[in-house]
């Protein structure tokens, strides 16, 4: 399978996706430079976790503008898998590839920690190694995780089942404490409603090995990598 990972400047979780990708799960990937055109014959593309341009004027809104993004877009259209992390999560919106926005964290401060996450459903090509229902644990990092839809939206997602994960407790119970930054509905993150994009605040590149001590993160690149064999 191949990936391409998406180089912005500020991405600082580049090299970690592709460490993953290339060398836990052994699969041909390669950077693509924002101002170089999407690569033809890519089978996912990634948006990676860090702080494009800086985080100016708004997380993900200049970035949205880069030149590869429009192959991005092209390739999102035409059901090409798109995985956003973090600052990829907010590109996707910026870009309506994904419905909603990222806004300043509730309590208006940094947040890097574990946090546990519920899987809503597997029924998708990011979520297929793991089961309805599991609890997951997964790094976050991020100022402007805070998640928001109108209520007509939110309507949307929920109705469509677009949220694959959720803040919970160790234990499952998605509730307020259990929400790190004050996303609606506690949503960590969906899918669009064709299902080939996804977009995730927490990092699941992060947590993809034994000797970093977490490993459930593995289970999100697996679950793209069985989707497409299934599809070969």
């Amino acid at each position: 399978m191949k990936f391409g990972v998406v180089v912005f400047p500020g991405s600082n979780c580049d090299a970690d996706v592709k460490h993953v990708l290339q060398d836990v799960v052994n699969q041909d990937t390669r950077f693509v430079w924002h101002k170089d055109p999407l690569p033809r014959a890519l089978d996912c593309v990634v948006l990676p976790g860090g702080f494009s341009y800086g985080d100016y004027l708004r997380t993900g809104a200049i970035a949205r503008f880069s030149p590869v993004m429009e192959g991005v877009m092209e390739f999102a259209a035409q059901g090409g898998l798109v995985l956003g992390i973090c600052n990829g999560f907010q590109v996707l919106t910026e870009a309506g590839l994904l419905p909603g926005a990222l806004m300043v964290n509730k309590n208006l401060k940094f947040m890097c920690k574990p946090v546990y996450l519920r899987v809503e459903h597997n029924g998708t090509p990011f979520t297929n190694a793991l089961n309805a229902g599991d609890v997951i644990e997964v790094p976050i990092a991020h100022g402007e995780g805070n998640y928001f839809a109108d209520p007509e939206v939110l309507e949307e997602i929920e109705r469509n089942n677009q949220v694959v994960f959720r803040y919970c407790t160790r234990e499952g119970v998605v509730n307020a404490q259990a929400n790190p930054n004050g996303s609606v509905n506690n949503i960590a993150g969906l899918i669009n409603k064709e299902g080939n994009v996804l977009g995730m605040m927490p990092h699941p590149e992060r947590c993809s090995e034994e000797v970093i001590g977490r490993v459930d993160g593995i289970k999100v690149f697996q679950s793209i990598i069985n989707w497409w064999q299934g599809r070969k």
